[in-house]
């Protein structure tokens, strides 16, 4: 068990230091991005309306998040299995998941977000944490054993 540590120790430390990007990306969201729901959803928000919004900088503010997410999840992606075509197959997914997603957050936003703030709420989370790599993993691990 050992030994395979040390063999897998540039994996380890180069997935170590891209988690950690992750969470620098968290930890600088106020000062990198324009999300007027950052601090929205840490009030009391069921009792306020929603806030004043750029629609235009806001979407612009969750792809360049996405972007970032999405880049270092690849990255982790590719250096835990070292496959390419996984790679792809994941960027694809990525993709299409943020059309959709994009699309259900502003139909949401203009169209009943006032009253279904939770709706808003899950959909904006799918789009800035990165949450479908918790989801890839075990996919193309549990996909790795069987191939």
């Amino acid at each position: 068990m050992l030994q395979k540590l040390l063999n897998h120790k540039v994996r380890i430390v180069l997935s170590t230091l891209l988690i950690l990007l992750l969470v620098l990306i968290r930890a600088y969201e106020d000062s990198l991005f324009y999300d007027p729901f950052l601090n929205y959803f840490k009030t009391d928000y069921y009792n306020l309306p929603l806030p004043e919004i750029n629609s235009l900088q806001l979407f612009f503010g969750l792809l360049f998040r996405y972007f970032l997410n999405t880049s270092i999840s690849l990255a982790i992606i590719y250096v835990l299995f070292k496959d390419v075509e996984a790679v792809k197959f994941a960027s694809v997914l990525y993709l299409i998941f943020f059309v959709i997603l994009i699309i259900i957050f502003f139909f949401v936003l203009f169209y009943i977000g006032e009253t279904n703030k939770m709706a808003l709420f899950y959909v904006r989370r799918f789009i800035i944490q990165p949450l479908f790599l918790l989801l890839f993993l075990p996919a193309f691990y549990y996909q790795k054993q069987k191939g």
